[in-house]
């Protein structure tokens, strides 16, 4: 199955707890269908002093969410992808302009 959502993109988030916020894809696990996206679904993860943090303490990331609760995002707003070819080859358009993304 083609993933949609590619590593780079901006999109918006549909559902959840970080509903309409909007950030770059950081990560994209195609076998969970997963993604992490750029201040979207922050965690505090509490870690013990080591050589690469001799402070330790409590550190923020993002964590993975579902990739069908974010959307590809053009202009503010959440856009459907589909795939066409064009000059034999396979891309990405946005389904309402026909635009290649």
């Amino acid at each position: 199955m083609a993933m949609k959502i590619k590593k780079g993109d901006n999109v918006i988030v549909i559902a959840g707890k970080d509903k309409d916020k909007e950030g770059k894809v950081l990560s994209v696990d195609m076998k969970n269908h997963r993604v992490v996206v750029e201040g979207v679904n922050v965690v505090k993860r509490h870690t013990k002093a080591n050589q690469m943090n001799p402070n330790g303490g409590i550190i923020e990331k993002e964590a993975p969410i579902d990739i069908s609760n974010v959307m590809y995002c053009v202009n503010g707003k959440g856009v459907r992808v589909g795939f066409d070819v064009k000059d034999g080859k396979k891309v990405r358009i946005n389904k309402k302009t026909g635009d290649v993304l």
